[in-house]
C-alpha cells in the first residue's frame, strides 16, 4: 500500500469490514454459478466442427476439467494463506511483486471480467429471443450509432433492443449486489441450484429418454467414435486451439477467491469450495456432451432441414443444448431449455459482478485503483468499485466489442493463473515459515503439470492461425498496463 492511501480508503464512520457471510455452501455455489453460464449450451458446436470426431469433443472437454481442477488445487494453498478482498491479485502481488498484480487487475476491469460479464448479459438477451421475439440485435435508428472499420472488423456503437437488456441485466444485478452481500449470495446460491439442476435434467433426459439409434450408430459405431487422428505437431495444435470455448466456459473459477474476506472459515472453506465446485461443473459438462452424442449426430449439414440433419456442428446459431432439447421433448423443450439458460446467465454474471469490484477494491487500497473504490459502503461492499465495473461494462455492451476483446485475452488470462500457480512455488522458497492451512494436493507434481500444460496452451494460441493474433493482441494490452502502473505510482506519490 502506497503511503496515505489507507487514510484515504474512507472516512472514520465508513465500514472497515466485510461481512463474513458466506457458508461453505454458498463459497461452492459462487465457483459452480461463475463457470456455468451459456457457454456449455453453445461451443461444443465449434469445437466439433474444428476436431470433427465424438471422442476428441469429449475429450476436450475432459482435459479442460483436469485442467481446471489442478488449477483449483494449486489455488486452494493460496488461497488459505491469503484469504482477503482480490484473491487472485493478493497471491500475486505477494509471491511475484506489485507490478504483476497491477497487471493482472488492471486486464480484469479492461476486458477479463467486465468483458464476460457484457458477453454474458447479450447471450442472455440472445435466449430471451427465443421466448420475446422484440429482443433483437439490430441498432435502433433513432439512437445516435456509428460504425467503425477496424483491422478485426467493424465495430458498430449504438443501442438495440438486445444491447438495451443486456445493460439492464448488468445494472440489476449491480443494484442487487449494492444491497449487501447477503443479497448477492442468495441470488447465486439459489440460481445455481436451480441452473445445476437443469442441466443434470438435461443430461439424465439426453442418457435415458433422449436416446437416439441413429445418433448412437453415427457417433459411437464401429470406427466412428474415434476415427482416424494423425498424431502430428500440426494436430496437437489445432486440438489446442480448439479448446479455447472449453476453456472460456470452465472459467471464473478463482472469482471465489476474490471475494474470500466474506467467507466464513475462509482458509479451511475456500480449498474445499474451490474443489467442489470445479469438480462438479467438470462432471456436469462431460457428461453433458455424452448426452448431446446420445442425442444428436456429431456430424451435420448448414442446410439441414431439422435438428437431426444439422447435428452438433450445424446446431441452429451453435445452441446445442436447445437443438439436444428439442430432439428430446419438441418444441416444448426449445422453450424449457432457454428457460433453463436465461437463469444460467443470470447467475453467472451475478457471481462475476459480486466477485470482480473485491479485485479494484484491493487495487485501491494499494493506491492502484480509483481513490473512491477503496472504501465500503453502508452496507459493507463496495459500492464504487461495483459502480465503476458496471459503467465500463455498459460500455462495453454499447459498442459490441466485448467479443473481440475477450478473444484478446485468452493467452493473457491462462497466462496470469500460470503466474499465480508459478507464484506457489516461489512463496514455498521465500516465506516457508508462512501459516499454511492448507497444502497444496500433490505438491509439487500436480502444480507443476499445471503450469506444463497451461504453458502448451499458451504457446498453442500463440502459434495456432485461428488464435495468433488474438492471443498477440491480449499480450499487447497487458504490457500497456505497464506504463500505466508507473504513470499510478507517480500520481500516488504526489502530496495532496
Amino acid at each position: 500500500m502506497t503511503p496515505g492511501s489507507a487514510e484515504r480508503a474512507g472516512s472514520a464512520d465508513a465500514p472497515s469490514e466485510f461481512v463474513k457471510a458466506m457458508s461453505l455452501t454458498d463459497a461452492t455455489m459462487l465457483v459452480a454459478g461463475s463457470m456455468i453460464g451459456s457457454g456449455i449450451f453453445i461451443v461444443s458446436a465449434d469445437i466439433s466442427r474444428q476436431l470433427g470426431s465424438p471422442f476428441l469433443l469429449v475429450m476436450a472437454w475432459v482435459l479442460t476439467g483436469v485442467i481446471t481442477l489442478l488449477g483449483a488445487l494449486a489455488f486452494g494453498e493460496l488461497a488459505a494463506m491469503y484469504p482477503q478482498a482480490g484473491g487472485q491479485y493478493v497471491f500475486l502481488r505477494e509471491a511475484l511483486g506489485p507490478l504483476v498484480g497491477f497487471l493482472f487487475g488492471w486486464t480484469l476491469f479492461a476486458v477479463i471480467q467486465t468483458g464476460t460479464i457484457a458477453a454474458v448479459a447479450v447471450a442472455f438477451a440472445r435466449f430471451l429471443g427465443l421466448l420475446w421475439p422484440w429482443s433483437a440485435p439490430d441498432l435502433w435508428p433513432w439512437f445516435p450509432h456509428h460504425e467503425f472499420q477496424t483491422g478485426s472488423g467493424v465495430i458498430a456503437v449504438g443501442l438495440s433492443a438486445q444491447r438495451f437488456i443486456a445493460l439492464a441485466m448488468v445494472w440489476v444485478l449491480t443494484l442487487i449486489n449494492l444491497r449487501g452481500v447477503r443479497a448477492g449470495k442468495f441470488v447465486q446460491t439459489t440460481l445455481t441450484f436451480v441452473k445445476t439442476g437443469a442441466l443434470a435434467t438435461l443430461i439424465v433426459l439426453g442418457l435415458t429418454l433422449g436416446r437416439n439409434a441413429a445418433a448412437l450408430a453415427a457417433n459411437f459405431g464401429a470406427g466412428a467414435f474415434v476415427g482416424p487422428i494423425d498424431w502430428s505437431g500440426a494436430f496437437l495444435v489445432a486440438f489446442g486451439a480448439a479448446m479455447v470455448g472449453s476453456l472460456f466456459s470452465s472459467s471464473a473459477w478463482n472469482n471465489v477467491t476474490f471475494a474470500a474476506a466474506e467467507v466464513r472459515d475462509a482458509s479451511r472453506n475456500l480449498p474445499r469450495a474451490l474443489a467442489l465446485g470445479t469438480t462438479l461443473v467438470t462432471l456436469l459438462y462431460v457428461l453433458a456432451n455424452v448426452a448431446y452424442l446420445n442425442v444428436l449426430p456429431l456430424h451435420g449439414s448448414a442446410a439441414g432441414a431439422d435438428v437431426m440433419a444439422r447435428g452438433i456442428q450445424f446446431a441452429s446459431q451453435d445452441r446445442v443444448g436447445t437443438a439436444a432439447a428439442e430432439a428430446i421433448l419438441g418444441p416444448a423443450g426449445v422453450i424449457a431449455m432457454a428457460a433453463a439458460i436465461l437463469i444460467s446467465t443470470f447467475g453467472c454474471n451475478n457471481g462475476l459482478i459480486l466477485a470482480g469490484a473485491r479485485v479494484y477494491y484491493a487495487m485501491a487500497r494499494d493506491g492502484l485503483f480509483f481513490t473512491r473504490a477503496a472504501s465500503l459502503s453502508a452496507r459493507q461492499v463496495p459500492a464504487a468499485a461495483l459502480i465503476a465495473q458496471a459503467i465500463w461494462t455498459s460500455f462495453l455492451c454499447l459498442t459490441g466489442t466485448y467479443a473481440q476483446l475477450l478473444g484478446y485475452v485468452i493467452c493473457a488470462s491462462m497466462l496470469f493463473n500460470l503466474l499465480t500457480v508459478t507464484g506457489l512455488f516461489v512463496l514455498r522458497v521465500t516465506r516457508p515459515e508462512a501459516a499454511r492451512p492448507y497444502r497444496a494436493f500433490g505438491f509439487p507434481v500436480l502444480p507443476a503439470l499445471y503450469v506444463a500444460l497451461s504453458g502448451v496452451l499458451c504457446v498453442i494460441l500463440l502459434v495456432a492461425d485461428k488464435t495468433r493474433v488474438q492471443a498477440f493482441s491480449g499480450l499487447v494490452l497487458v504490457l500497456v498496463g505497464i506504463p500505466v502502473f508507473f504513470l499510478w505510482r507517480k500520481a500516488e506519490a504526489v502530496p495532496a
